[in-house]
């Protein structure tokens, strides 16, 4: 999993670096070649959002214990395309001015304040998902947590079921143990209750062969 992370954070690089090059270049354009520009600085900030997204699906395969450091790194990440997302809106902003500029000369003036006042709102709202952002990542990660702890809690009660299983075995096995030396015990006192009678019958039979013999004489 983690090869997979660092070759997106590869592909990342390659990407912001082109896109930070063209943002750059955005405001020393003019007419169709930068307006063309601009829709291709779009179209590579939504691949960096996807990439972004991959990365963020790879970090939560990540074991827990070395999730840190991705999530620390991702996180870098997101600030650096939050960045990238404000200068290009910025550049865009700029461009459109220039552009109104030309068509309405001194009267395209005024559009400065508004141009303020929008990019306060934009700053505003960028925070305000950040944010949002922010308390999704803790909602997911401690779910995961969550899940992970039922995880071992399952694991837990499966080892103590077949330890009772083990435990009712062994006393199964004890008991069977148990009424097989109780059977060869009683067979052991039988033989020699057997053998104690059969003494006694011979000694008998040897006092009686004596007496009777004595008393012939």
């Amino acid at each position: 999993m983690s090869s997979d992370f660092e070759a997106y954070e590869q592909d990342f690089g390659t990407l912001t670096a082109e896109i930070t090059n063209k943002v750059g270049r955005i405001p020393k354009l003019a007419g169709e070649e930068k307006t063309q520009l601009v829709l291709n600085v779009d179209k590579q900030l939504e691949e960096v959002r996807e990439l972004l997204e991959q990365m963020d699906l790879e970090v939560r395969e990540i074991p827990i214990q070395s999730r840190g450091m991705y999530n620390s790194r991702l996180k870098s990440y997101k600030q650096e395309m939050e960045k990238l997302e404000k200068d290009f809106k910025r550049s865009r902003i700029a461009y459109s001015d220039e552009v109104r500029n030309e068509l309405l000369g001194d009267d395209a003036s005024s559009s400065e304040s508004q141009r303020a006042h929008l990019l306060d709102n934009t700053e505003r709202l960028e925070r305000s998902s950040r944010r949002l952002e922010a308390g999704y990542q803790i909602a997911v990660e401690t779910e995961q947590v969550g899940q992970e702890i039922l995880a071992n809690l399952n694991s837990d009660r499966e080892k103590i079921q077949r330890s009772r299983d083990r435990l009712r075995e062994t006393d199964a096995n004890l008991g069977k143990s148990s009424r097989i030396l109780t059977g060869m015990l009683r067979r052991i006192i039988q033989n020699r209750v057997l053998v104690f009678i059969l003494g006694a019958i011979i000694l008998l039979t040897i006092v009686l062969a004596i007496y009777f013999n004595l008393r012939g004489h």
